[in-house]
């Protein structure tokens, strides 16, 4: 008896296909919830892509919760494995009995910066003469931008609420503003910098966060103290693949953004250049995953500042950066 060509190539398929299937059934499914879909979280994205989880035997999927402390909450109430966004989320929950821990740093900068409108750039004043009396464009109350503002504000003496007007809005109703003569001074992030520029409304940034606060526990990814006790083997796995990923996104920028290409297909070719370019240039990624104390020194300051966070949270209190540090060995290039 034999058999056509075609049918052993469909049976070679077919074999194979249930080898894939196979392989896929014994991997580890997790839960990563976001709070936005965010350029910032490209060597998470990276990880994924090139099949860093998978390697750990782990199937990902990240889950995008814009819900305020949607993200938050999933971690806690079980619904996810972790969550990407500010270790201050884990000093709230510290505040309310619930005990999280950041295990994974991504984005060590405050990734924000402030423009000025075209020709008003300050040169030579100092920030408090410069901003009295303008109208300043921050996010939303509750928001990082908002926060990094407020503590700005603190450190050059400056009065919130008298010395300035806070615009509090989003991304682009802070563009709007500057464009309607309402606004002054914008605390913007990219791609909006770029359109402002094109646009003819300000200049390159006037003050470079990244640059100018240092490290920053901006966005780290975290998980319940229950997973690092019970489950240590895979929080070590996950923490080893956002590493890679971290590596891989700083060892060939050119794959990081055809990766950043694919996950947002939607955004102008030009204003996703210019916003992984810039994230390149300042250095915004981790480079070696891990949260210094110094990172989250200024991230609790400005939450503080801010008034978001009401009580002191010790560094241990939400970072686990020892447990980092003896489970995950990844050789740094």
């Amino acid at each position: 008896m034999s058999f056509g060509l075609s049918s052993v190539f469909r049976g070679l398929s077919l074999a194979l296909a249930l080898i894939a299937t196979a392989q896929a059934a014994e991997l580890e499914p997790l839960v990563v919830a976001e709070p936005v879909h965010s350029t910032g979280y490209l060597p998470l994205y990276v990880a994924i892509h090139k099949g860093f989880f998978a390697q750990e035997g782990l199937a990902l999927k990240v889950v995008t919760i814009e819900s305020g402390s949607g993200h938050t909450n999933a971690v806690l109430s079980g619904q996810a494995f972790a969550f990407i966004g500010g270790p201050e989320h884990n000093a709230y929950a510290k505040l309310k009995g619930a005990e999280l821990r950041t295990v994974v740093n991504v984005v060590d900068r405050g990734n924000v910066y402030l423009v000025a409108k075209k020709g008003t750039v300050p040169a030579g004043q100092d920030m408090s003469a410069f901003l009295k009396g303008k109208a300043v464009a921050t996010g939303a109350v509750g928001g990082t931008p908002n926060s990094i503002t407020r503590f700005l504000l603190d450190k050059w003496k400056i009065d919130a609420k008298k010395d300035v007007e806070l615009l509090e809005t989003t991304a682009a109703g802070g563009l709007a503003a500057m464009k309607a003569g309402r606004a002054q001074v914008i605390v913007a992030t990219e791609p909006q910098i770029t359109q402002g520029i094109r646009q003819g409304l300000f200049e390159e940034p006037f003050y470079n966060v990244p640059r100018e606060l240092g490290p920053y526990a901006y966005s780290t990814l975290n998980v319940r103290l229950e997973s690092i006790t019970k489950q240590p083997e895979t929080v070590a796995k996950f923490v080893r693949a956002v590493m890679k990923g971290l590596q891989a996104t700083y060892a060939n920028p050119a794959e990081a953004a055809e990766i950043a290409r694919k996950e947002f297909p939607t955004m102008p070719p030009e204003d996703l250049k210019a916003t992984i370019d810039r994230s390149f240039k300042d250095e915004i990624w981790s480079r070696d995953g891990l949260v210094s104390q110094q990172a989250w020194t200024t991230s609790k300051s400005v939450v503080m500042d801010a008034g978001m966070l009401k009580q002191d949270v010790p560094y241990a209190g939400v970072i686990d950066m020892q447990f980092v540090q003896k489970h995950v060995a990844v050789k740094q290039p």
